[in-house]
């Protein structure tokens, strides 16, 4: 995207000196990057304009954080290929910033680079920075260290949230400010915050938002998303309202209008040809011909769209976020982000996406056409093998940590993982044990057994037990499955044991808790002949003549996370619908690779099998497919 005047100067320094020239490309490159525009964009009154002329955006959402950074140019390029011209990406709080004041914009959490990649292929951007993001993202994209902030309340306009907020909004504004339209890169628009009228209706705050990120360095257009009916809630005076959650042209076009002057332009910031997936809950499907249909709707009546999502992608580590409300149960999402996409978990092209690409290329502007559809990476499969290696969970405990009464995640300066909490309790005793607000799911053993298995999703936090005459060790391994992610209890998210532990109806006291952030990948070292009812970090490799994608097939084990060659890949658990883990191949190598899993519930397994295909739909209770 160089503009002429560029071109023209370039040429006429490597007439006259041939080093001199390209020393010059690079800097006027440099130049143009920060604060040579080569085009512009704005929103006129019923249009988008584009350098002047109408311009449709047909943009696709994929999430950087979710792609292995070694597979966003093949993904960004399948996104072209179907026919996109906008790419549209959440930027997550707590991935730029997971540690108060320590910043990290490189490797997979490279946004500027993500953005660059975009430009290259041929992509302008739509970028989603709002502090706020939902997305299925653990705590919404905040980070987890807010919730140490005394008395503080995010999404609002309290004082401390606000100074917090301004000074990642200064240090994303570094990182992406050089790159919007105006100063030579893709960037084209920048949204507000995120659905807020599904939450609030504080004007007051949006608008602070809005000066926010102005101070930060975004110059381009502004818009807002909501819900179609949430429009007037968290719309902002003289900022686009986008809308999501219809494909009623009437109705959108009405709802636009009552926000912005009576005018367009009309743009879907959210259409969706797929849904995301919770544990233990069927895997969520839209047909091809339904999304063909919608998106031909869309594009015909002249609206602008952005498809949520494009490609999904993969939640590692610990950042599945969780729904819950009053009328809701807490539902965790799965790992798998695949949300049946038209282009899948693994960056291959399905039914979907070549139903879509037909329909785009009806709208293409006369005497373009569309690239040819690139490959993915193959699949490889590995012979069954075993874990050689285990470790019991007591044979690796940290320095406890000591306090009368149970310590939440956050109080003990850990964002993720599993904490232990352990407590003496005098015998004989017999009668109901209530962890009261446990988050979010609790293992309970006494005396070294395992007694009950809590779930938060069950609305489980009791369970009954019966201690002999003597003193008992009482063991509860709680695990943080995911912070609530969207809905009004976003504030209400510390995890671990959140008040007080009862037996028989008696506070019971003297807390000794061990952490297990897992924040890097655990070892096991002793034979794989351990039998315990703890859970185990079992250590093992495979070998791989061939390099490719591969699907772990855990449906035979029971629940944990999995380390590939010092990556975790994310949760599995047996419940489904999710059986299989996708590993990507930059992270495999020829030879041997190193797998650790660390199993909660059936200890006793050692096999680890892959699959040809993903396993998305299969229920434990044999619903699915």
């Amino acid at each position: 995207m160089k503009s002429s005047s560029v071109s023209g100067v370039a040429g006429k320094w490597c007439a006259r000196f041939v080093l001199s020239g390209l020393l010059g490309v690079f800097m006027l490159l440099a130049v143009g990057y920060a604060g040579i525009p080569t085009h512009t964009f704005r929103i006129s009154r019923d249009n988008f304009l584009l350098d002047g002329k109408p311009f449709q955006i047909i943009s696709g959402e994929m999430h950087f954080s979710r792609i292995p950074r070694a597979y966003w140019r093949q993904r960004l390029m399948m996104a072209k290929a179907m026919g996109l011209n906008t790419v549209c990406t959440y930027v997550f709080w707590n991935v730029e910033e997971p540690q108060k004041g320590k910043y990290n914009f490189k490797g997979n959490a490279d946004v500027g680079a993500f953005v660059r990649l975009a430009q290259e292929v041929g992509l302008w951007v739509i970028v989603r920075p709002s502090a706020y993001a939902c997305a299925e993202w653990e705590f919404g994209g905040y980070p987890y260290w807010l919730l140490n902030e005394k008395d503080m309340k995010v999404r609002s306009r309290d004082p401390k949230f606000m100074k917090l907020m301004k000074a990642y909004y200064e240090e994303l504004g570094k990182n992406l400010a050089p790159l919007q339209v105006t100063k030579g890169g893709p960037i084209l628009m920048v949204q507000i915050e995120n659905e807020y009228g599904s939450y609030g209706d504080d004007k007051e705050y949006l608008q602070m938002n809005e000066k926010l990120m102005r101070q930060a360095g975004f110059d381009v257009p502004f818009y807002t998303l909501d819900g179609i009916n949430m429009v007037s809630r968290g719309s902002v005076e003289g900022v686009l309202p986008a809308v999501d959650g219809s494909i009623d042209i009437q109705q959108i076009k009405d709802t636009v209008d009552a926000y912005h002057g009576g005018h367009g332009p009309y743009f879907v910031g959210e259409w969706y040809p797929g849904w995301f997936d919770t544990w233990g809950k069927p895997f969520n499907t839209v047909s091809a011909k339904v999304c063909a249909e919608q998106l031909d709707t869309i594009l015909a009546h002249g609206l602008s769209v952005n498809m949520y999502m494009a490609h999904g992608g993969t939640t590692r580590g610990f950042m599945n976020g969780a729904n819950y409300g009053d009328n809701l149960p807490y539902s965790p999402q799965i790992s798998s982000y695949d949300y049946d996409a038209p282009i899948d978990e693994a960056g291959h092209s399905t039914p979907k996406y070549f139903a879509l690409r037909k329909v785009i290329e009806k709208f293409l502007p006369a005497g373009e056409s569309l690239p040819p559809v690139p490959q993915a990476e193959s699949v490889v499969t590995v012979p069954d093998f075993k874990l050689k290696y285990a470790s019991g969970l007591l044979n690796r405990l940290p320095k406890a940590v000591r306090s009368d009464m149970p310590l939440t995640f956050e109080a003990l300066q850990q964002a993720y993982g599993y904490v232990l909490y352990r407590t003496d309790v005098k015998g004989p005793s017999k009668g109901k044990l209530d962890i009261d607000h446990l988050r979010d799911c609790g293992i309970v053993f006494v005396n070294g057994k395992r007694v009950a298995v809590l779930d938060r999703r069950l609305g489980q936090e009791t369970c009954d037990v019966d201690l002999p005459s003597e003193v008992n060790t009482l063991d509860i391994f709680v695990e943080n499955l995911g912070r609530i992610n969207y809905g009004p209890y976003i504030n209400d998210n510390h995890k671990g044991i959140t008040k007080e532990v009862t037996l028989a109806g008696k506070v019971l006291k003297g807390w000794k808790m061990f952490g297990f952030p897992f924040s890097s990948q655990p070892r096991a070292t002793s034979t794989s002949d351990i039998v315990s009812d703890y859970p185990v970090v079992r250590e093992g490799s495979f070998m791989l003549s061939k390099v490719g994608d591969i699907f772990l097939d855990m449906s035979a084990w029971g629940k944990g996370d999995i380390w590939i060659n010092g990556h975790n890949a994310g949760r599995y658990w047996s419940i489904g619908p999710q059986q299989t883990l996708y590993v990507p191949a930059p992270w495999l190598k020829r030879g041997e690779n190193k797998i650790v899993i660390f199993e909660e519930l059936r200890t006793d397994q050692k096999t680890v099998k892959t699959s040809e295909k993903p396993i998305l739909n299969h229920l434990a209770n044999g619903q699915g497919s």
